[in-house]
């Protein structure tokens, strides 16, 4: 009797679909029968040829002895078992070539991802003896632990973060965000910055760095503060406008920065030709380029390392190397290449 949520009528066999052990039992019995194979075919709906080659999968090899062996569903079966075992797609990407053997290097030793990788040697030719796969195929090596890297060598892989809404807050240290001209979220115009602190430790005498990047060319500048506070983010101000003199304020058109408590006398920075602006609480994703640099400058400067250990000229060499690195938003070029064409372009007008 049909229950409610089963029946004991069999459903119909689909076209296209592999004989499955109750398949392989009728046409066992059919064949005993002596049904040609267009009639159990017919019976079981399925080709022809799929019966014929499932007798001969089923089917032991006549020794010249006795009595012909006939088709065997349980053998059948074993032997369809076998061969999918065996059947899977064939590797078209070498685990060790030239290729692999540079982009493991480039990944240990100047921080890039699969993708620079990837873009930077289809850009310069290398490699033009050899496949080069795609970003995605290099992931799946990753996670199927087929290439020289482990996954905490790439720490984006392991970080994926969701955008949610903005936080409102009462704290306003000067202009917001929704104040900004629409140009500069285009990103189509050079001069418009995104600016942070980025600590070590959360500890009292604990050294930052005060980090700003250029959202057309990805251009980030690093600069070691004595502490996480208004005054040191001054004196990072100041070396900035020592180093751009009159053009600051060409150079620096605008600052994006976030409600930190540091930034509680950001906007002051005005006075030197520029135009601040503010970020919603908690709202990261709206100064994406300067988020995504910070996490490039972890791989150099871990979280819960001490900033104390490092000296000012290491923070810049960190940031030179950044700043070399080819990326896919710029066509695989460089951020340094793309800022010095711009500040060229500056000066040469003066």
């Amino acid at each position: 009797m049909d229950k409610t949520y089963s029946i004991t009528i069999s459903p119909e066999r689909k076209r296209g679909q592999h004989l499955d052990a109750e398949a392989r039992g009728a046409l066992q019995q059919l064949h005993k029968l002596g049904y040609s194979n267009r009639a159990i075919a017919r019976a079981l709906n399925c080709s022809p040829s799929t019966v014929g080659y499932e007798l001969r999968r089923g089917t032991l090899e006549y020794s010249g002895r006795g009595r012909k062996p006939g088709y065997s569903a349980k053998r059948g079966g074993a032997v369809y078992k076998a061969n999918r075992l065996r059947c899977r797609r064939p590797q078209t990407v070498p685990r060790s070539s030239s290729f692999i053997d540079w982009t493991v290097a480039q990944i240990r030793n100047q921080k890039w991802s699969f993708d620079t990788c990837v873009g930077r040697a289809k850009l310069l030719a290398k490699f033009q003896n050899q496949p080069i796969p795609c970003t995605k195929t290099l992931y799946n090596l990753l996670w199927k632990w087929e290439l020289p890297l482990t996954l905490f060598e790439l720490p984006e892989v392991l970080s994926r973060r969701q955008h949610g809404k903005p936080r409102i807050s009462n704290r306003s240290y000067g202009k917001s965000i929704e104040e900004r001209p629409p140009e500069v979220a285009e990103r189509n115009t050079f001069g418009h910055w995104e600016s942070d602190t980025v600590i070590g430790r959360k500890t009292k005498g604990e050294k930052a760095v005060f980090t700003i990047v250029e959202r057309l060319t990805g251009c980030y500048l690093a600069i070691l503060i004595d502490e996480k506070s208004t005054s040191g983010v001054a004196v990072a101000m100041t070396q900035l406008k020592e180093q751009y003199g009159d053009k600051f304020g060409e150079v620096f058109k605008s600052i994006t920065t976030d409600n930190g408590s540091e930034f509680a006398n950001f906007a002051d920075f005005e006075a030197l030709g520029t135009k601040i602006y503010f970020a919603h609480p908690y709202s990261s994703w709206e100064r994406p380029v300067n988020e995504r640099s910070n996490r490039v400058l972890r791989k150099f400067m871990p979280k819960g390392k001490s900033m104390n250990g490092f000296t000012p000229e290491q923070v810049l060499m960190f940031a030179d190397e950044i700043n070399a690195m080819p990326t896919k938003r710029l066509g695989y070029r460089t951020p340094e290449e793309l800022f010095e064409a711009e500040l060229d372009w500056i000066y040469a007008v003066a």
